[in-house]
């Protein structure tokens, strides 16, 4: 079957890497911004949302009710997790779709003034899979466009919503423009792969450690499972942060964990780990470009398209 995956990693041996400060583990906490992307017939798109807490698909006509549920993430959901990682000075990565930046621009540019990073997850909330290199090459580009337009700032990571296309990475890297991607939930800690000619770092995501299992059957049910969940993965990696370089990932959502029974899951979080000390919390940008420093590669050279 050739060697097309990739099951072995780091078995034989992890590069020798230290955090900045001597920190065990690296902290990425990604607040998703797909609200105003998620699909709508009133939009134009081909169909409506379907997937939200309360699953209810309306079929064929415009539906009001989920664009309100999606709403509620810009309107509140935003401000209470500001007020969160501000109250530790927390950096964070804010994945953003093209076309949420493209119809709040207010917020991109309120989360780069405050030090967090921007970055790019498709224009609409939506695959990759299936799509051409063409429309891939063109959905990239859009996505690139419309967050830095709306932030002033060129884009440096990407993450596609679940399912990319085999060639999205090369596509990327063609591109230009990305640092890094995240289209990858193979391991805990960052790993550079060759695109051609071009090494590129990744940054493993993760499902697990993911307010969206707040949905139905996701498992998450009280504000508490989210912050035990959470901690337990943040408690065996930062052990095991002494011989290895371990990052966390913790994925986030405007119209989730920013509900008033959940917002407090997430400052408990950030409180327990602010505690604990040896913890790096970095905006995965950052913490690409210091991967590729620690393991020998050139600056990062932007081509921007």
């Amino acid at each position: 079957m050739g060697d097309r995956r990739n099951f072995i990693g780091y078995r034989h041996g992890h590069p020798d890497v230290r955090w900045p400060d001597g920190a065990r583990l690296a902290v990425s906490f990604v607040v998703n911004v797909e609200e105003g992307a998620e699909l709508s017939i009133a939009d134009g798109d081909e169909r409506n949302e379907s997937i939200y807490e309360a699953r209810e698909e309306v079929i064929g006509s415009p539906d009001p009710c989920m664009e309100s549920h999606y709403g509620y993430g810009p309107r509140v959901g935003y401000g209470r997790i500001l007020d969160a990682l501000s109250r530790h000075s927390t950096p964070a990565t804010f994945s953003c779709c093209g076309r949420a930046a493209a119809r709040s621009p207010w917020m991109v540019r309120d989360i780069v003034s405050r030090g967090h990073e921007a970055s790019c997850h498709g224009w609409r909330w939506e695959r990759l899979a299936g799509m051409s290199e063409d429309e891939q090459r063109a959905n990239i580009a859009r996505t690139f466009n419309a967050v830095r337009e709306a932030g002033g700032i060129a884009p440096r990571g990407w993450h596609t919503r679940s399912a990319s296309a085999p060639e999205t990475r090369r596509l990327l890297v063609e591109h230009g423009g990305f640092l890094y991607d995240s289209d990858a939930y193979d391991d805990d800690t960052p790993y550079v792969v060759p695109v051609g000619e071009t090494p590129h770092v990744v940054l493993p995501y993760a499902f697990d450690t993911n307010d969206m299992r707040f949905q139905p059957g996701g498992g998450f049910v009280q504000p508490e499972d989210f912050t035990r969940y959470c901690l337990a993965a943040f408690d065996r990696l930062w052990r095991e942060g002494g011989d290895i370089p371990r990052i966390l990932s913790i994925g986030l959502h405007l119209r989730i964990i920013g509900r008033p029974a959940r917002i407090g899951a997430l400052e408990a979080l950030l409180d327990s780990m602010a505690a604990r000390g040896g913890v790096w919390f970095a905006t995965r940008a950052q913490i690409a470009t210091y991967w590729r420093h620690a393991v020998g590669l050139p600056d990062f050279a932007p081509v921007e398209a």
